[in-house]
């Protein structure tokens, strides 16, 4: 019995590999990138974004005080949205990771 793999049979894998990997990616990810555009664009619709960046203080120290007031101090709606964005955007990221992880895995393979 031979143990070595054919150059077909290693083909065949290793585009089973990337579509799986393509399954993880686009159902949930795109679905995530989405509401993280949406989120976005709601709290775009909400706040004045530039009047915010222009506020920020310029010292790094004092921009995460600045941020975190600035969080607290708006209407639930925009912090619905903050936190729905983060969310998504933490989702994304991951999926990213574990698609590269699986990809790179099959190719070692």
């Amino acid at each position: 019995m031979n143990n070595d793999r054919s150059n077909i049979e290693r083909i065949v894998m290793q585009r089973v590999h990337l579509i799986r990997a393509l399954r993880f990616a686009i159902s949930s990810g795109v679905f995530s990138t989405l509401v993280f555009i949406l989120a976005l664009w709601g709290i775009g619709r909400e706040v004045w974004v530039a009047q915010v960046l222009q506020n920020a203080p310029a010292h790094p120290i004092d921009i995460l005080r600045f941020y975190i007031a600035a969080f607290l101090h708006t209407r639930l709606p925009v912090q619905a949205l903050v936190v729905l964005a983060l969310a998504a955007l933490a989702y994304v990221a991951r999926e990213i990771v574990r698609a590269i992880a699986f990809v790179s895995a099959a190719e070692r393979v």
